[in-house]
């Protein structure tokens, strides 16, 4: 275990000094959407309830696909006071191939709420049940937990400026006429620093789609809830998370941020450890677009180019495009792993100051390693938090894929300037010398101790909210109270 883990805060349990307690520990119903991280995310809190407060836990899973190895490594690490229900997958068969994540998953979602309810019937008859707590796809349980008498709570596993959005989202549809990309100055998000319509989160940026449509549905319903528990803190987002607060209803609570403090990964190779143990302090760029994040066939060559013209160390994890063309692809065999993507003698011009792998990489040890200077994400909120908690001041190179991740981007290297983003060309491609530019900049540059200085600021700041007395402990106890008496 990395030695990154000693400063991290221990849970530990608290007595909240009230006058009685209930004959039973409260019992908090957590619902997920699919996906790993909203799993992860949600389940570590789940965690932080249990070890807190002696709070019981179950975790409500929709499926519409079996469980994978990291998922199922995963729910066995969580303690004891922690269960989990799968629910019968759904299919989604009828769906159109071009069908969206943000359409999947709500889909899946709705189908099943059926079994939802039949769960949730039997957990209410046999548990002192004080809350049902869902995250983004899930608000159209409020009025099913409310019969239960369970009150609901939104937990927003993204940013506060992507929340601040969705309560502006309505008085954006109102006010703009043309699709947002289309608008010739930035948005102005309350709270928020000003964000290019085509940075906006990429669901509404087809105002005709379903999504579009979803998130309007959705940012009705969050108003609804109970509260909001959102994964950031005062230090990472001080002016969205201000304006919220000011909205007074639903009550927002700053909890993050929640990563995994403790590594439950599957067994797997530890080449890419054993390599960086090898490499000078601060010289390997992490280069890593999270479990989906594929780039086009164009994209991988002009990054792998990219790379070798920066003439820096780095550790690829290399993932097939996502679509195959007919050539052009060239079979590479390194360590054993077979990666037909590759450019021709791309491996062996590399050698040396490169690891290349094609199936996956321990992300919070690769971070914490003293040898990694840079990261390289499409970031992924979950992974932007990891970097901040667990590395030691590693500046990122943004390169968002979809999602809100765009504007997570914008936050990195617009809000709080610890990195920065290469830019596309006209056909969408960002090419090789704006690649091997951007990450000698964030690795060798002057910039990048600045870049140093400032996250490694955002790491104790992270360290010091989640201590005792700290913003996200108080916020913390706040929710647990309410539960506590409800």
């Amino acid at each position: 275990m990395s030695s990154t883990f000693s400063t991290i805060p221990q849970t530990r349990e608290l007595s909240l000094s009230q006058p009685s307690m209930p004959p039973t520990p409260p019992h908090i119903a957590v619902v997920p959407s699919p996906g790993l991280s909203h799993l992860i995310s949600l389940g570590e809190f789940s965690r932080r309830l249990v070890r807190r407060f002696n709070f019981s836990v179950t975790i409500i899973i929709p499926t519409n696909a079996p469980p994978s190895k990291v998922q199922d490594a995963f729910l066995a690490s969580l303690p004891s006071a922690i269960s989990h229900l799968l629910l019968p997958p759904v299919c989604l068969a009828d769906l159109p191939p071009a069908a969206g994540l943000v359409t999947r998953i709500s889909v899946t979602m709705a189908r099943s709420i059926p079994s939802l309810y039949d769960a949730l019937k039997d957990l209410a008859a046999s548990a002192n049940l004080a809350a049902m707590v869902v995250d983004i796809f899930g608000a159209d349980t409020f009025a099913m937990a409310r019969e239960f008498k369970s009150p609901p709570y939104i937990y927003f596993l993204s940013t506060a400026m992507l929340l601040s959005l969705l309560f502006h989202l309505h008085t954006l549809d109102k006010t703009v006429s043309c699709e947002f990309g289309e608008l010739a100055e930035p948005v102005q998000i309350p709270g928020c620093i000003p964000v290019h319509g085509k940075d906006l989160v990429y669901s509404v940026q087809d105002r005709k789609s379903e999504a579009y449509k979803w998130y309007l549905h959705h940012a009705e319903l969050y108003a609804t809830a109970e509260g909001v528990i959102v994964n950031t803190f005062t230090d990472l987002e001080p002016g969205p998370i201000k304006a919220l607060q000011k909205i007074g209803k639903p009550p927002i609570y700053t909890v993050g941020p929640i990563i995994q403090m403790e590594l439950h990964e599957p067994k797997g190779p530890t080449e890419c450890l054993k390599w960086l143990d090898d490499q000078p302090s601060g010289s390997v760029l992490f280069v890593s677009f999270g479990s989906g994040g594929r780039l086009s066939h164009d994209q991988v060559i002009e990054l792998a180019l990219g790379l070798e013209l920066s003439e820096q160390r780095f550790l690829w994890v290399a993932k097939p495009p996502d679509k195959t063309a007919e050539g052009g692809y060239f079979t590479v065999e390194t360590q054993g792993e077979m990666l037909p993507f590759l450019p021709k003698g791309f491996v062996e011009r590399t050698e040396g100051r490169s690891l290349v792998i094609s199936t996956w990489a321990p992300q919070v040890k690769v971070l914490g390693h003293g040898s990694t200077g840079g990261f390289l994400t499409h970031c992924g909120w979950n992974s932007i938090l990891e970097n901040i908690v667990h590395g030691n001041g590693v500046p990122f190179v943004a390169w968002p894929l979809f999602a809100e991740q765009n504007m997570n981007a914008a936050l990195v290297t617009d809000g709080l300037k610890v990195g920065l983003r290469p830019t596309a060309g006209e056909n969408g491609v960002v090419g090789r010398e704006e690649i091997a530019r951007i990450v000698k900049i964030v690795m060798a540059g002057d910039q990048a101790q600045t870049f140093r200085r400032r996250i490694k600021g955002l790491k104790s700041s992270a360290l010091k909210t989640l201590s005792e007395d700290g913003d996200s402990d108080k916020a913390l106890c706040e929710v647990a109270k309410k539960w506590m008496h409800e």
